[in-house]
Protein backbone atom coordinates (compact mmCIF):
# COMPACT_ATOMS: atom_id res chain seq x y z
CA UNK A 1 0.00 0.00 0.00
CA UNK A 2 1.26 3.61 -0.77
CA UNK A 3 0.22 6.77 0.38
CA UNK A 4 1.38 9.70 -1.88
CA UNK A 5 1.88 13.30 -0.63
CA UNK A 6 2.68 16.58 -2.90
CA UNK A 7 2.19 20.43 -2.43
CA UNK A 8 1.58 21.54 -5.83
CA UNK A 9 2.05 25.09 -4.39
CA UNK A 10 2.25 26.58 -1.50
CA UNK A 11 2.15 30.38 0.25
CA UNK A 12 0.09 33.21 0.36
CA UNK A 13 -0.39 33.63 -3.63
CA UNK A 14 -1.91 30.51 -4.00
CA UNK A 15 -1.92 26.98 -1.88
CA UNK A 16 -3.36 22.82 -3.32
CA UNK A 17 -1.87 19.63 -2.18
CA UNK A 18 -2.38 16.10 -3.72
CA UNK A 19 -2.54 13.07 -1.87
CA UNK A 20 -3.24 9.73 -3.54
CA UNK A 21 -3.78 6.28 -2.18
CA UNK A 22 -4.38 2.60 -3.52
CA UNK A 23 -7.66 3.71 -6.67
CA UNK A 24 -8.15 7.48 -4.89
CA UNK A 25 -6.58 10.88 -5.78
CA UNK A 26 -7.76 13.95 -3.72
CA UNK A 27 -6.42 17.85 -3.40
CA UNK A 28 -6.51 19.38 -0.57
CA UNK A 29 -7.60 23.24 -1.72
CA UNK A 30 -7.54 25.01 -4.94
CA UNK A 31 -6.31 28.49 -4.88
CA UNK A 32 -4.25 28.85 -7.94
CA UNK A 33 -6.55 29.30 -11.29
CA UNK A 34 -7.95 25.87 -12.73
CA UNK A 35 -5.29 26.06 -15.94
CA UNK A 36 -2.36 26.03 -13.19
CA UNK A 37 -3.56 23.56 -11.08
CA UNK A 38 -4.29 20.80 -14.20
CA UNK A 39 -0.71 21.86 -15.12
CA UNK A 40 1.02 21.22 -11.85
CA UNK A 41 -1.33 17.63 -12.21
CA UNK A 42 0.56 16.89 -15.08
CA UNK A 43 3.82 17.21 -14.13
CA UNK A 44 3.27 14.62 -11.66
CA UNK A 45 1.67 12.36 -14.11
CA UNK A 46 -1.92 13.06 -13.02
CA UNK A 47 -5.34 13.80 -14.95
CA UNK A 48 -7.22 16.35 -13.24
CA UNK A 49 -10.24 13.87 -14.59
CA UNK A 50 -8.85 11.31 -12.45
CA UNK A 51 -9.88 14.05 -9.24
CA UNK A 52 -11.96 12.46 -6.69
CA UNK A 53 -12.47 14.97 -4.72
CA UNK A 54 -11.27 18.95 -3.49
CA UNK A 55 -11.35 19.16 0.32
CA UNK A 56 -11.22 22.96 0.97
CA UNK A 57 -10.01 23.97 4.38
CA UNK A 58 -11.78 27.81 4.57
CA UNK A 59 -12.57 30.21 2.30
CA UNK A 60 -9.91 32.88 1.75
CA UNK A 61 -8.93 33.12 -1.85
CA UNK A 62 -5.64 31.86 -1.79
CA UNK A 63 -7.94 28.47 -0.94
CA UNK A 64 -10.69 28.34 -3.36
CA UNK A 65 -9.32 30.67 -6.48
CA UNK A 66 -9.80 27.74 -8.62
CA UNK A 67 -12.74 26.27 -7.27
CA UNK A 68 -15.55 27.17 -9.68
CA UNK A 69 -13.81 26.61 -13.11
CA UNK A 70 -12.77 22.86 -11.66
CA UNK A 71 -16.55 22.26 -10.40
CA UNK A 72 -18.25 23.29 -13.50
CA UNK A 73 -15.66 22.14 -16.23
CA UNK A 74 -15.10 18.79 -14.65
CA UNK A 75 -18.02 18.29 -12.21
CA UNK A 76 -15.48 17.46 -9.67
CA UNK A 77 -16.89 16.80 -6.09
CA UNK A 78 -16.18 19.48 -3.34
CA UNK A 79 -16.03 19.10 0.29
CA UNK A 80 -16.26 21.58 2.58
CA UNK A 81 -18.76 22.27 5.82
CA UNK A 82 -21.35 25.01 6.41
CA UNK A 83 -19.22 27.72 7.61
CA UNK A 84 -16.80 27.66 4.83
CA UNK A 85 -19.61 26.87 2.19
CA UNK A 86 -21.12 30.51 3.63
CA UNK A 87 -18.06 31.64 2.42
CA UNK A 88 -16.98 30.23 -0.73
CA UNK A 89 -20.30 30.86 -1.79
CA UNK A 90 -19.85 35.04 -1.37
CA UNK A 91 -16.98 34.99 -3.50
CA UNK A 92 -18.03 32.56 -5.95
CA UNK A 93 -21.34 31.71 -6.85
CA UNK A 94 -21.59 29.49 -10.42
CA UNK A 95 -20.29 25.98 -8.41
CA UNK A 96 -23.15 23.93 -9.41
CA UNK A 97 -25.06 21.85 -7.13
CA UNK A 98 -23.74 18.09 -7.86
CA UNK A 99 -20.75 19.49 -7.41
CA UNK A 100 -21.41 20.35 -3.18
CA UNK A 101 -20.79 18.26 -0.36
CA UNK A 102 -21.25 19.19 3.31
CA UNK A 103 -19.44 17.51 6.54
CA UNK A 104 -19.45 17.96 9.79
CA UNK A 105 -16.07 19.41 11.56
CA UNK A 106 -14.73 16.60 13.76
CA UNK A 107 -16.38 13.69 12.02
CA UNK A 108 -15.02 11.13 9.84
CA UNK A 109 -15.87 10.11 6.69
CA UNK A 110 -14.54 8.32 3.41
CA UNK A 111 -13.68 9.64 0.33
CA UNK A 112 -12.94 5.86 -1.50
CA UNK A 113 -10.46 4.10 0.15
CA UNK A 114 -8.99 7.45 2.25
CA UNK A 115 -10.70 8.24 5.72
CA UNK A 116 -10.72 11.76 6.33
CA UNK A 117 -10.69 13.37 9.53
CA UNK A 118 -12.01 17.51 9.33
CA UNK A 119 -10.15 19.00 12.35
CA UNK A 120 -10.93 22.57 13.46
CA UNK A 121 -7.84 24.97 13.74
CA UNK A 122 -7.28 28.71 14.50
CA UNK A 123 -7.61 31.05 11.95
CA UNK A 124 -9.74 33.92 10.62
CA UNK A 125 -12.12 32.48 9.01
CA UNK A 126 -15.81 31.16 8.98
CA UNK A 127 -15.18 27.55 10.48
CA UNK A 128 -11.55 26.55 9.31
CA UNK A 129 -10.41 23.40 9.15
CA UNK A 130 -7.02 21.32 8.80
CA UNK A 131 -7.34 17.61 7.51
CA UNK A 132 -5.81 13.99 8.54
CA UNK A 133 -6.03 11.17 6.00
CA UNK A 134 -5.62 7.38 6.92
CA UNK A 135 -5.22 4.38 4.37
CA UNK A 136 -4.95 0.86 5.69
CA UNK A 137 -2.57 2.00 8.38
CA UNK A 138 -0.77 4.96 6.72
CA UNK A 139 -1.74 8.45 8.07
CA UNK A 140 -0.50 11.94 6.76
CA UNK A 141 -2.45 15.11 7.68
CA UNK A 142 -2.75 18.99 6.23
CA UNK A 143 -2.24 21.59 9.27
CA UNK A 144 -1.55 25.01 7.80
CA UNK A 145 -3.08 28.79 8.12
CA UNK A 146 -2.75 27.83 12.27
CA UNK A 147 -2.83 30.87 14.56
CA UNK A 148 -1.13 29.27 17.54
CA UNK A 149 -0.09 26.17 18.87
CA UNK A 150 -3.41 24.31 20.36
CA UNK A 151 -4.10 20.76 21.81
CA UNK A 152 -6.93 20.27 19.70
CA UNK A 153 -5.06 20.38 15.90
CA UNK A 154 -1.74 18.59 17.59
CA UNK A 155 -3.70 15.79 18.61
CA UNK A 156 -5.57 15.79 15.35
CA UNK A 157 -2.29 14.82 13.99
CA UNK A 158 -0.35 13.26 16.32
CA UNK A 159 0.64 9.68 15.14
CA UNK A 160 0.86 11.17 11.26
CA UNK A 161 4.24 9.71 9.46
CA UNK A 162 3.91 12.78 6.99
CA UNK A 163 2.79 15.89 7.44
CA UNK A 164 2.20 19.68 5.47
CA UNK A 165 2.61 22.13 8.67
CA UNK A 166 2.98 25.80 8.47
CA UNK A 167 6.10 27.69 8.85
CA UNK A 168 4.70 31.13 7.70
CA UNK A 169 6.87 33.78 9.30
CA UNK A 170 9.87 34.76 11.00
CA UNK A 171 8.51 36.85 14.02
CA UNK A 172 11.00 39.36 13.74
CA UNK A 173 10.93 39.92 10.19
CA UNK A 174 6.91 41.00 10.52
CA UNK A 175 7.78 43.04 13.42
CA UNK A 176 10.73 45.06 11.55
CA UNK A 177 8.75 44.84 8.06
CA UNK A 178 6.42 47.19 6.47
CA UNK A 179 3.39 46.04 6.33
CA UNK A 180 0.63 48.13 8.10
CA UNK A 181 0.42 47.40 12.22
CA UNK A 182 -3.28 45.77 11.73
CA UNK A 183 -2.22 43.26 9.33
CA UNK A 184 0.87 42.45 11.66
CA UNK A 185 -0.96 42.09 14.09
CA UNK A 186 -3.37 39.69 12.42
CA UNK A 187 -0.37 37.74 11.16
CA UNK A 188 0.90 37.87 14.91
CA UNK A 189 -2.16 36.87 16.36
CA UNK A 190 -3.89 33.66 17.69
CA UNK A 191 -6.02 33.57 14.91
CA UNK A 192 -3.77 34.48 12.76
CA UNK A 193 -0.71 31.77 11.39
CA UNK A 194 2.46 29.87 12.59
CA UNK A 195 5.62 31.25 13.09
CA UNK A 196 8.78 29.44 12.28
CA UNK A 197 10.27 28.55 16.42
CA UNK A 198 6.36 27.70 16.64
CA UNK A 199 6.40 24.84 14.06
CA UNK A 200 10.13 23.43 14.73
CA UNK A 201 8.38 23.36 18.69
CA UNK A 202 5.44 21.32 17.60
CA UNK A 203 7.35 19.55 15.41
CA UNK A 204 9.63 18.24 18.05
CA UNK A 205 6.37 16.93 19.99
CA UNK A 206 4.99 15.06 16.49
CA UNK A 207 8.32 13.81 15.93
CA UNK A 208 8.18 11.51 19.07
CA UNK A 209 4.51 10.30 18.03
CA UNK A 210 6.15 8.63 14.79
CA UNK A 211 6.25 11.96 12.31
CA UNK A 212 8.85 10.78 9.83
CA UNK A 213 8.86 13.42 7.46
CA UNK A 214 7.32 16.86 7.37
CA UNK A 215 6.80 19.76 4.40
CA UNK A 216 7.42 22.99 5.33
CA UNK A 217 3.98 25.02 3.83
CA UNK A 218 2.47 28.47 3.65
CA UNK A 219 5.58 30.40 3.63
CA UNK A 220 5.35 34.26 3.58
CA UNK A 221 7.07 36.09 0.41
CA UNK A 222 7.59 38.99 2.71
CA UNK A 223 8.00 38.22 6.08
CA UNK A 224 10.04 34.59 5.76
CA UNK A 225 13.03 32.57 3.45
CA UNK A 226 12.88 29.36 2.66
CA UNK A 227 16.50 28.56 4.15
CA UNK A 228 15.35 30.67 6.98
CA UNK A 229 12.30 28.24 8.09
CA UNK A 230 14.48 25.29 7.40
CA UNK A 231 17.26 26.00 9.41
CA UNK A 232 14.83 26.98 12.19
CA UNK A 233 13.45 23.62 12.41
CA UNK A 234 16.14 21.67 11.45
CA UNK A 235 18.25 23.58 14.38
CA UNK A 236 15.63 22.82 16.87
CA UNK A 237 15.41 18.81 15.73
CA UNK A 238 19.12 18.42 15.87
CA UNK A 239 19.52 20.71 19.35
CA UNK A 240 17.16 17.67 20.63
CA UNK A 241 19.07 14.65 19.32
CA UNK A 242 17.48 14.29 15.71
CA UNK A 243 19.53 13.06 13.16
CA UNK A 244 17.62 15.33 10.19
CA UNK A 245 17.06 12.93 7.17
CA UNK A 246 17.62 9.77 9.23
CA UNK A 247 15.13 10.79 11.82
CA UNK A 248 12.64 12.70 10.04
CA UNK A 249 12.94 14.31 6.51
CA UNK A 250 12.80 18.05 6.50
CA UNK A 251 11.53 19.75 3.57
CA UNK A 252 9.89 23.02 1.99
CA UNK A 253 7.02 23.18 0.11
CA UNK A 254 7.64 25.15 -3.34
CA UNK A 255 5.55 29.04 -3.76
CA UNK A 256 5.16 28.57 -7.35
CA UNK A 257 6.24 24.79 -8.60
CA UNK A 258 5.93 21.73 -7.70
CA UNK A 259 7.19 20.59 -4.52
CA UNK A 260 9.55 16.95 -4.17
CA UNK A 261 6.48 13.67 -4.10
CA UNK A 262 6.80 11.85 -0.69
CA UNK A 263 5.49 8.21 -0.85
CA UNK A 264 4.57 5.89 2.04
CA UNK A 265 4.66 2.56 1.80
CA UNK A 266 3.17 -0.09 4.13
CA UNK A 267 -0.22 -1.32 5.15
CA UNK A 268 -1.59 -4.42 3.04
Amino acid sequence: MRLTLCPLFSGSSGNSIYIACSRTRLLVDAGMSAARIEAHLREIGVDIREIDGILVTHEHVDHVRGLGVLSRKYGLPIYANEGTWDGILLRESGIPLRSVRTFYTGEDFYIGDINVHPFPIPHDANEPVGYSFSCQGLRCAVATDLGHISPSWMEAITGCQALVLEANHDVEMVSRGPYPSHLKRRILGKKGHLNNEDCAKALLELVKSGTQAVFLSHLSQDNNLPELAYNTVCGALYEAGYDVGTDVRVSVSRRDRVSDMLVLEGGA
